[in-house]
């Protein structure tokens, strides 16, 4: 019997905030810790942030200066109990 590997898949995440200071990334691949997953800025203002993860369904926001938001590149989201909406991404 051969045991199959999980295959991750390097995602980018993107957004465009030239006149942030500060920006993280939080979902359910990282419990939704924005400490753990800082972007950093290119000279043309957008930030990125390159992650591996597992195939699967994952939600996700950005923390713009300390205000969320979701990711205005995708247009698949969801509600969450906060009264705003995740983004979703698929892999």
């Amino acid at each position: 019997m051969a045991i199959k590997k999980s295959s991750t898949k390097k995602v980018t995440f993107k957004i465009s905030a030239p006149d942030a200071k500060d920006v993280r990334l939080a979902g359910n691949f990282n419990s939704w810790d924005a400490s753990s997953a800082s972007l950093k800025k290119s000279r043309n203002g957008i930030w990125k942030r390159e992650l591996a993860l597992k195939s699967g369904r994952y939600e996700y926001k950005y923390l713009v200066d300390g205000q969320w938001q979701r990711d205005p590149l995708n247009n698949l989201f969801v509600a969450n109990t906060f009264g705003s909406e995740n983004s979703v991404i698929e892999l």
